[in-house]
């Protein structure tokens, strides 16, 4: 995303702690609910004397994500006649990823607005749209994403631990930025390459037989200009933005995968306003969803091209390697979501909506 992720250490004890959450949100009685969001309810549908705060975090800046953002608040703000106030704070503002999530699932804030792999610690379905081999283009993606039965299915994932998916959308495809040039499949080898933290992505990279290294954004360019890691994958909007091009100027586009975002927002907030701002909030993250994804398109484009005019070089892989790349990655989803009925089950609707959506 902007794709940052978090320290190893931050996602560990996110996956530790995500059932201690679960369970604290299930003792919140209805009583409690209410009380908590009775100002809420005792106002008129759009006609609040005092607008509702709505705080929506991200740990990125001036890419698709901050734009849905943007697109969001400008929707939520008319159409509520100004009840709701929608307040952005990007660049991690509201801090961490994980205690943006956290402050999310308890309503601290109202919203947050990342890679749904940062998710996976609350449940390891939100990794599954990273899966490789699935998509033929970010087009593809964007289409099979939107697919109802599949759409609301992965938004309604967090139901159980305070979030209710609104937005799912495009930042763009994968590739790969490191210090030395990768011209084949075979220069992979023996690489250490920052990732997610999530077996889906991690597993990718033992496929080229490379090590996979998780950390914090903030940490990785630091350890490219020292030569701690040999490179990244992520997405270029994220690399242009931090300037990886003076540490790693070689980019590779290898486009196994999609890199998306989702936005979930508290369910204890969602849960608190009136019908018609429920409407007006899932409505508003439909829209946004549409109106990112052309802008998206073209921030790409944007930013390939600022990527060459500082000097960096873009690359791809010879048509034989890159075919050999998807025949690598292709089984890693189902082969990852074999583990739990429940991953299994998202995983093929997602594969059905793929095939519904292709060409």
């Amino acid at each position: 995303m902007p794709l940052s992720a978090q320290p190893r250490r931050g996602t560990h004890n996110l996956c530790h702690r995500s059932e201690e959450w679960g369970a604290l949100i299930q003792k919140i009685t209805r009583r409690g609910v209410i009380a908590a969001a009775g100002p809420l309810i005792a106002r008129p549908a759009l006609a609040q004397a005092a607008p509702i705060v709505m705080k929506i975090g991200t740990a990125t800046i001036n890419d698709s994500q901050h734009q849905w953002m943007r697109l969001f608040a400008e929707t939520v703000q008319a159409r509520s006649n100004g009840a709701i106030k929608v307040e952005l704070y990007p660049t991690s503002q509201l801090g961490s990823i994980p205690r943006m999530i956290e402050g999310t699932q308890f309503n601290s804030i109202q919203a947050f607005v990342g890679p749904p792999e940062f998710l996976s610690g609350v449940d390891s379905r939100f990794e599954l749209l990273g899966a490789p081999g699935v998509f033929t283009d970010i087009s593809h993606a964007h289409r099979a994403m939107h697919v109802p039965e599949f759409h609301r299915a992965f938004l309604d994932i967090g139901l159980g631990k305070g979030l209710r998916g609104i937005g799912l959308f495009i930042n763009a495809p994968t590739c790969f930025n490191t210090r030395n040039r990768i011209d084949r499949l075979a220069d992979f080898e023996g690489r250490k390459i920052r990732v997610l933290a999530s077996p889906v992505q991690t597993e990718q990279l033992r496929r080229l037989k490379a090590t996979a290294v998780p950390m914090s954004l903030g940490e990785v360019l630091p350890a490219l200009q020292q030569g701690t890691i040999d490179g990244v994958m992520s997405a270029m909007p994220v690399l242009t933005a931090l300037r990886f091009y003076d540490a790693a100027k070689f980019l590779v586009e290898t486009n196994q995968a999609a890199v998306t975002v989702v936005t979930v927002v508290s369910k204890i907030w969602y849960d608190g306003l009136p019908p018609a701002l429920r409407t007006v909030v899932d409505e508003a993250g439909r829209k946004a969803d549409d109106d990112v994804f052309p802008w998206a398109l073209d921030f790409i484009a944007q930013q390939r091209k600022v990527w060459t005019e500082a000097g960096g070089t873009i690359t791809s892989l010879p048509p034989e390697d890159q075919a050999r790349l998807v025949e690598l990655m292709r089984p890693i989803g189902q082969e990852v979501t074999a583990r739990r009925r429940d991953q299994a089950t998202l995983y093929e609707a997602m594969l059905r909506a793929a095939a519904a959506t292709r060409g």
